[in-house]
Formats: structure tokens, C-alpha cells, sequence
């Protein structure tokens, strides 16, 4: 498959041909991670680790016991990385774009949380 500009072949999942590169906003980001995470099992885990790390910060915030900060990184990052790899076999989007990502996460669970991700998914899944 040619190679179009800003984009390479993804390395883990045929079926996740490429990987845009080079995103500048989190706008231009926002679908690719939606379509990164396509299985709602995979959802689901992003969110369920996105709880449990925001609960590790809030517990941190109130003991100040500066183990909450690692857990806060494992509860979130370590779920998220396995369904990625092996629910939606792709890469992760934390490893190109962390910051993106981290957003991401945290927009998925508010867009969950009111009800508004399905209309996201499905305007993410339309070709461009």
C-alpha cells in the first residue's frame, strides 16, 4: 500500500493499515484515537483505568504519601496498554502522542459520562 504524506504503515494490526504522524492539534488527533479504540471492551478498560488513576491522585492529594503517584500511572497506563495490545492489536497512542492520549482518555470518560461518545465514534469512523 503506498504511503500517504503524514502517515506510515502501522506496525501491529493490518487492519489499523496507518498511523498518522505529525498531528499538531488535539482536534486532528481526537478521531484517530477514537478509531484507535474501536472494540468497547477496549473503552471500557480505558475508562476503567482512567477512574482507578484519577482515584490514586485524589487519595494522593488527601494522604500526600507520594506512592499514589506510581499507582496512579499503573492503574491507568497498564490496563490501557494491555487492551491495546492484545483486544485492538494496535499501539498504543500514549507512545507517540502522551499528552493527546492522556486527553483522550479523559474526554472519552466525560463523553461516556454525558452520553455523547456515540455520536463522536461515529463521526470519527466516517472517511475524510
Amino acid at each position: 500500500m503506498p504511503e500517504r504524506k503524514g502517515l506510515r504503515p502501522h506496525p501491529l494490526n493490518s487492519t489499523h493499515v496507518m498511523t498518522p504522524e505529525g498531528l499538531q492539534t488535539f482536534e486532528e488527533f481526537w478521531p484517530y484515537y477514537l478509531r484507535e479504540h474501536s472494540d468497547p471492551v477496549t473503552r471500557a478498560i480505558h475508562i476503567g483505568g482512567t477512574v482507578a488513576a484519577l482515584a490514586c491522585l485524589a487519595t494522593f492529594a488527601v494522604s500526600r504519601n507520594p506512592w499514589w503517584i506510581p499507582a496512579a500511572l499503573i492503574a491507568g497506563y497498564g490496563p490501557a496498554w494491555f487492551s491495546h495490545f492484545v483486544i485492538e492489536r494496535n499501539e498504543p497512542a500514549s507512545f507517540r502522542y502522551p499528552l493527546f492520549s492522556l486527553r483522550g482518555d479523559i474526554e472519552m470518560l466525560l463523553r461516556t459520562l454525558d452520553g455523547t461518545l456515540d455520536d463522536e465514534l461515529s463521526k470519527a469512523a466516517q472517511p475524510s
